[in-house]
């Protein structure tokens, strides 16, 4: 089955650093298309994709928000995604069922910390994207400058398809690079944005390059009909400018989405197939979940095959979902996207029908910190519980850990913003006033050498199970890898199936009580028996067994490691480097450009928590800071992090194995 193109369709995601114009910009597309008779403001709190209460008061988008809207004929599903790095797990879901984007960056700050992020996750994707230099009407906006950053910064394949008129107050629009004869006062510099055009597309096929260095110009034709082609290949960026706030430039960016990215691919005779890409509450049809379908066609009372739970539920409705706006339409098919109601057990992430047709996911947000929460009276603790599982069900990455014996919640988080998020929502939504400890660093444990681990679960009878693992540590970012040499006649394979699937569980918490990764397990030797084995036994034997040799070979902490990179003004170098140094930061030779200094290294997080603020003032607001997860690398010998441990240690053996037994007969 081939894939086609639904070519009235379009399904594209916006993106941006935070306050760079994002939710003003959709706004303004839902105005210009007729979809909105009236426009929000982010200020003011009533624009229509930053709907949660939070959302309003902050000014900040913090949930993605699908909407959608037609233009020339082209249905466009519009998916606006927040800008802070808080709430990158959102951008990251988004992407996986993006068509298209659109990269919106101020033309004052141009390329900032979260704009690189994003980009890198759209290249790994090669989702085809639209460049849109907004705020062109504010002081200091830059252009060229702008551009320069782009080329430098995200890629040399950026060029712009239009020139802008006037900048700061005297910006009035911009004109089409692709029509013939540029006209007006500004043809001068318009030639400048036409030669950057054309020797960026000239460059990206061997033909053009000597036609262009023949007759120093391309046809507008050729340009045109290029254009297109090269975008949807991932080949070529186009730059296009405007003033959101003013509504000037949204028609251009409007026609370059349906002109210039690409329709979904669709296979539409192929089998349901599909994704879960988020999950909302209605107060009265409870759980929807938003599904992006790529073959196939699901309709209003049809009971779809949710894969991943391996479980089958039915659709009570389809909805088209426009910012707070919803209609009833009762199908949706490939190439598409609605929100389905009646799903009550739908995650995100989750595969509808087939796996075949759906992409996989990209990795950008790794939550770094963990917080322990506090509820204000005892009579809440249920209600608390609750709502932190419904929202770890929106927000998988919260990873909600809950202590029952303990009466403690844990959470994973990103940074402070989403705490005050969190804080917001559950005050706001469920009426609950709760509170969050000050966060601590997520470290890891991996083992220190080689050696092996054993077990003998013999006794109190009836039980029986043999276990040896060799455990040795694996690369850098490898996590676990886990294999056996027994052979099945000394060991079942039903048992080693246990065993295999025990041995995760069992490394989620080692001697410092932190999660083991980059390790290597293998079982060596397994014996069971005729008659007392039974197999859970082995779900009992492995943290045992696994612990053991933990406990032998001893295990070094990983801690998370920030690649950095800074511009300040060269007098504040010296104090900054200095800072740097007390973090246990390693950095390259400073370059100084135009009396900035800009610096490149990477920083532990543990020791950078209150970086940003510092920075802030050490600069006098007048520095770039900007930030990426660069994965885990082992501490410094004195460097001590422990955790509480949750549940009974395996090493202390029968205590371990009574507490086991109790929890496995009463469930």
């Amino acid at each position: 089955m081939e894939p086609n193109a639904s070519t009235h369709i379009r399904n594209i995601g916006i993106f941006a650093h935070v306050d760079a114009g994002k939710t003003t910009t959709t706004e303004q597309i839902l105005f210009h298309s007729g979809r909105i008779r009236s426009l929000g403001s982010v200020d003011a709190g009533t624009s229509q994709t930053d709907f949660l209460e939070v959302e309003r008061s902050r000014g900040i988008s913090v949930r993605a928000a699908a909407t959608r809207f037609t233009w020339q004929g082209v249905t466009i599903n519009l998916v606006d995604t927040p800008g802070h790095v808080d709430f990158l797990s959102e951008v990251e879901r988004s992407l996986r069922v993006m068509d298209g984007a659109v990269l919106i960056l101020s033309a004052v700050e141009g390329v900032q910390a979260q704009t690189e992020v994003i980009w890198h996750a759209l290249r790994e994707r090669n989702i085809p994207t639209l460049i849109y230099v907004n705020k062109l009407d504010r002081i200091g906006a830059d252009p060229i400058g702008t551009i320069q950053q782009i080329k430098r910064l995200l890629s040399n394949q950026a060029a712009p398809v239009q020139a802008p008129l006037g900048i700061e107050d005297r910006f009035s629009g911009a004109v089409s690079l692709l029509v013939s004869g540029i006209s007006g006062s500004e043809t001068e510099e318009a030639q400048l944005y036409l030669q950057q055009l054309e020797e960026t597309v000239a460059e990206q096929d061997e033909s053009l390059l000597v036609q262009y260095l023949d007759s120093g110009t391309l046809p507008k034709a050729e340009l045109n009909q290029l254009l297109p082609e090269l975008t949807q290949r991932g080949e070529l960026f186009p730059i296009l400018f405007g003033a959101s706030n003013r509504g000037i430039g949204i028609e251009p960016l409007m026609q370059a989405m349906i002109t210039l990215l690409p329709p979904p691919q669709i296979v539409s005779d192929g089998p349901v197939s599909g994704v879960v890409f988020r999950i909302e509450r209605d107060a009265a049809m409870g759980r929807i979940a938003y599904v992006r379908l790529y073959s196939g066609v699901i309709r209003n009372r049809d009971s779809v095959r949710n894969e991943t739970q391996q479980i089958e539920e039915k659709i009570t409705q389809i909805r088209k979902i426009d910012g707070q706006k919803a209609e009833d339409v009762g199908l949706l098919a490939a190439g598409d996207i609605a929100a389905v109601c009646g799903w009550t057990q739908a995650r995100i992430g989750d595969i509808i029908g087939s796996a075949e047709f759906v992409p996989g996911e990209t990795r950008m947000a790794v939550p770094l910190l963990t917080v322990q929460v506090r509820w204000s009276n005892e009579a809440e603790y249920p209600a608390v519980v609750a709502a932190l599982h419904e929202l770890a069900d929106e927000d998988p990455l919260l990873d909600l850990q809950w202590l029952q014996e303990q009466r403690e919640l844990h959470l994973k988080v990103m940074g402070p913003i989403q705490i005050e998020v969190l804080t917001h929502v559950l005050n706001n939504r469920y009426g609950l006033k709760a509170e969050f400890d000050q966060p601590s660093v997520i470290y890891k444990e991996t083992p220190a050498q080689s050696g092996e681990g054993f077990i003998a679960y013999t006794m109190p009878k009836p039980c029986w199970a043999i276990l040896r693992f060799h455990i040795e540590p694996g690369e850098r970012g490898s996590g676990i890898t886990f294999s056996s040499v027994v052979r099945s006649e000394r060991l079942l394979d039903r048992y080693q199936n246990e065993v295999a699937r025990s041995v995760p569980e069992a490394l989620q918490q080692g001697l410092f009580g932190w999660e083991v990764t980059d390790i290597k397990v293998t079982l060596v030797e397994g014996e069971h028996h005729v008659w007392h084995t039974h197999p859970l036994d082995f779900a009992v034997a492995t943290p045992m067994g696994i612990m053991d040799g933990l406990s032998r070979i001893g295990v070094k902490l990983l801690e998370p490691m920030l690649s950095f990179r800074l511009s300040a003004p060269e007098e504040t170098g010296g104090k900054l480097m200095n800072e740097l140094i007390l973090m246990r930061g390693e950095f390259d030779t400073p370059v100084v450009r135009q009396e900035r200094m800009e610096i490149e290294g990477i920083i532990p997080v543990a020791t950078s928590l209150e970086f940003p603020a510092r920075f802030g003032s050490l600069t006098k607001g007048r520095g770039a800071l900007a930030t990426f997860f660069a994965g885990y690398r082992e501490c410094p010998p004195d460097v001590k992090a422990e955790r509480v441990r949750r549940g009974v240690n395996p090493l202390d053996q029968s205590k371990y194995i009574l507490a086991v037994r109790n929890a496995l007969s009463s469930s």
